[in-house]
């Protein structure tokens, strides 16, 4: 129970009398605020006549506990049974805050939480201050010889010079000898002279050398019998060998014979007649399409395609290094990568095909890299290029020590008709401003974290 309280009203304000000066407050039972203790009871029911005579008395709720029971005293009765437990009373003002305590040993390690949603991108920081320039590399190694330039174009002719002076004496001076000259080419052919006049006759020529047998004459007629000769005959010599006779009909044909030697080898004829051109192969030789660049300045701006001019390969002209945009010359499969350096910002890149992103890829990296290769299918005309989102994601670098490539080829086309390579492209040159970020489709950008249930 509260103790009662001890300040009182003043009195009222029409009141004629003079303020009242109670006499000092008592403490609660069983205190007082003087020392002798044999006085209490003379000094209470003094303190209570007053009150109560008092020109206005205070109320009884601000009457001393003394004043109101010192007409109860009566002896100490029996202690009575412990009475029921209260209502709960007000909760107390905060103390004052206690001391520090000393570190208590470490607890056990929980478990690991669940991963919390990506924060925002941070606002980019202060610029550094400049190093200091470090020390002189080592002298490099010598570079190889350049290939041999182009021969320049001819020169304009010089003014003409000033006229000679002729000297006093106008003797010729004979100067030295000139280096001998290239040959000519050889000059055509003449047209054939006219047939001159016969000459007149010259002197009778020596004998000239005995000339070969003549042809023998036919034979003559055959001759009369002859008178018999006497019968004294003797053989006479052989006759000349007669004439070769006609040729006789062809033999049967003999066995045929051992197979001969090998012969030397002869000398390589001439090249031959080149002959026409065959059918056309299958499709790999007639279509072709390839490029590989690299990027040469950093930090592209968004809002247009990134311009990679540097070109290592584009033999074709597919890829436009003023553009950045890459055109299908066939309808076909088509294979695209790049792989690109990060630094100091964050980069958030995407490969588009005709304003829709087909990857997107998010490196927030100091320094770090993003790789992507993706399979596409396009028809004659299709562009492709790299987007980069807004200037705060654009953290694509390049450097002497660090390279951004963009590239891509033609897989295999769908038919072998080459008259769809000679049919004109149309351009698609876009207002500036369409070249957007877009979204991915078919992407749920919603990320709902896993729950756990503990046990």
């Amino acid at each position: 129970m509260p103790e009662p309280s001890h300040t009182f009203p003043p009195p009222s304000p029409d009141s004629d009398t003079a303020p009242i000066n109670y006499p000092p407050p008592m403490g609660p039972p069983g205190r007082s605020f003087h020392d002798n203790h044999d006085s209490n009871t003379t000094y209470h029911e003094a303190y209570c006549q007053a009150l109560m005579e008092a020109p206005v008395p205070p109320p009884v709720g601000q009457m001393p506990w003394f004043c109101v029971c010192s007409h109860c005293k009566g002896t100490q009765g029996p202690k009575g049974e412990q009475g029921g437990r209260g209502l709960p009373g007000r909760p107390g003002s905060s103390g004052r805050r206690g001391l520090t305590g000393s570190v208590g040993p470490p607890g056990f390690v929980g478990r690991q939480g669940i991963k919390g949603q990506k924060g925002d991108d941070g606002l980019k920081g202060d610029k550094g201050p400049e190093g200091r320039v470090g020390p002189k590399g080592d002298r490099g190694l010598k570079g190889d010889k350049g290939d041999r330039g182009l021969g320049g174009p001819q020169g304009d002719q010089g003014p003409k010079g000033d006229d000679g002076v002729c000297p006093d004496v106008c003797e010729a001076i004979q100067g030295l000898p000139g280096q001998q000259g290239l040959p000519g080419p050889v000059g055509g052919r003449g047209l054939p002279g006219v047939i001159g006049p016969p000459g007149s006759q010259g002197p009778k020529g020596d004998r000239g050398a005995a000339g070969a047998p003549g042809t023998p004459g036919a034979d003559g007629p055959k001759g009369d019998v002859g008178a018999d000769g006497e019968c004294d005959c003797q053989d006479g010599d052989a006759g000349s060998p007669g004439e070769k006779g006609d040729k006789g009909d062809k033999g049967e044909q003999g066995e045929g014979g051992s197979q001969g030697r090998k012969g030397d080898h002869g000398e390589k004829g001439d090249l031959g007649v080149m002959g026409i051109m065959g059918p056309p192969g299958p499709c790999m030789p007639g279509v072709h399409s390839s490029f590989s660049v690299g990027l040469s300045t950093a930090f592209p701006p968004p809002n247009t395609p990134v311009i990679f001019s540097r070109v290592f390969h584009n033999v074709q002209g597919h890829y436009d290094p003023a553009t950045g945009l890459y055109t299908a010359p066939i309808n076909g499969t088509y294979v695209f990568s790049y792989h690109l350096t990060v630094y100091e910002w964050v980069l958030k890149v995407g490969l588009f095909h005709n304003f829709i992103p087909v990857v997107k890829n998010t490196e927030a990296a100091h320094l770090g890299t993003v790789s992507q290769q993706v399979v596409l299918h396009l028809a004659r005309g299709d562009r492709v290029w790299l987007l980069v989102k807004d200037h705060v994601t654009n953290g694509m670098y390049t450097s002497n020590e660090a390279s951004s490539t963009f590239s891509g080829f033609l897989l295999h086309p769908d038919t072998c008709d080459m008259f769809q390579l000679r049919q004109p492209i149309f351009p698609m040159s876009p207002a500036e401003g369409q070249y957007s970020w877009g979204i991915l489709p078919g992407a749920n950008s919603t990320l709902v974290p896993p729950t756990t249930t503990d046990q």
